[in-house]
């Protein structure tokens, strides 16, 4: 078999043009990514969903940010509206970890409905006082294992309702007081303390199938982001001991300071499996394409057993999990 392209890519909009099912055919891209200029109805989604598995000619892998709160692509009249995590997380108090199943049991069927099998969720790291507003409300909380137990119940409600969790950002974004989809942020903490806190929920859920970079600098660690670090890479393999698929962040962010395309290299090089690329233009997503090519054998590998990890939803009552969960936080799912 053909190796995927080394690359998951997204369309500009509701539909495929001609132009990007003849790139799609050429690429192979392992998977795409959903954005809100993508949605508008279910049978629309669906709809774009098979045009773009058939335009890559395998089953590709579809993912998307639907984490509830500000980062989520699908929202009302079709589906719902979710709280913010770290609101979810506090209104449920010793409740949080099956509020979270209920939540995100309730997303994949939502996903998985309109053609969807991924979702870029768990988001493990953890919060402080100091983590930027971009990414603190969608945090789990301030402690490891609490952020792990969430995680763990994230994923087990996404890959039972047939979805593949996606967990991020390896290995640990909570300390940064930037947003690195505009600056490259730089934590200073020592290797202990970063052991013990912001690496300790991915050492956890290290056999999750598929795991997403941070763009920010370790000084403990090198002095290069992550996403484009060997030495972070084999931290993350090694001593985290995670095996399966690695997807870089979005490699268009401006924390990387490079041409997408230089990025793509980059990442590949030092140990990532497949290059994210959004919201470039066409001639932007040529260039990542061909500056990622196909599969190393290895990440071919990982890319099929993280495919086989897709399965057929169990059968539950989605009405009645809605009532539970409302029950639980008292009545509303909003925040």
């Amino acid at each position: 078999m053909r190796p995927f392209g080394a690359t998951i890519l997204d369309a500009a909009g509701l539909e495929l043009s001609v132009e990007e099912k003849a790139f799609f055919r050429d690429v192979r891209p392992f998977g795409f990514i959903l954005f809100g200029r993508n949605i508008d109805s279910p049978d629309q989604l669906r709809a774009l969903c098979d045009e773009m598995r058939e335009a890559a000619g395998h089953d590709a892998v579809i993912t998307i940010d639907q984490e509830g709160g500000r980062v989520q692509r699908m929202r009302e009249p079709h589906w719902r509206d979710w709280m913010p995590p770290l609101e979810m997380a506090e209104r449920a108090g010793d409740q949080s970890t099956k509020a979270f199943y209920l939540m995100y049991r309730i997303i994949a069927h939502e996903l998985h409905s309109v053609g969807i099998d991924s979702n870029c969720a768990p988001l493990i790291d953890v919060a402080s006082a100091q983590t930027h507003r971009f990414l603190r409300n969608r945090c789990y909380g301030d402690t490891p294992g609490q952020v792990a137990a969430i995680g763990r119940a994230v994923s087990d409600a996404l890959l039972a309702g047939g979805v593949l969790p996606v967990m991020k950002h390896m290995p640990g974004h909570g300390r940064a007081t930037l947003d690195s989809h505009h600056n490259l942020p730089r934590v200073d903490a020592r290797r202990i303390d970063l052991e013990a806190v912001d690496f300790a929920p991915f050492r956890s859920l290290q056999d999750l199938p598929m795991g997403m970079t941070a763009h920010l600098v370790y000084d403990a660690l090198a002095d290069t982001p992550a996403t484009l670090s060997p030495e972070v890479m084999r931290l993350i393999r090694e001593d985290i001991g995670f095996d399966n698929l690695i997807m870089t962040d979005d490699i268009s962010m401006k924390a990387l300071q490079m041409t997408p395309a230089e990025s793509t290299r980059a990442a590949l090089a030092a140990g990532c499996d497949v290059a994210l690329f959004c919201n470039g233009s066409l001639d932007e997503r040529r260039a990542v394409a061909a500056a990622a090519g196909e599969m190393t054998p290895a990440a071919q590998t990982r890319a099929l057993r993280a495919m086989d990890a897709r399965q057929s939803p169990d059968d539950v009552d989605i009405d009645a999990l809605s009532a539970q969960l409302e029950t639980l936080l008292g009545g509303t799912l909003h925040g």
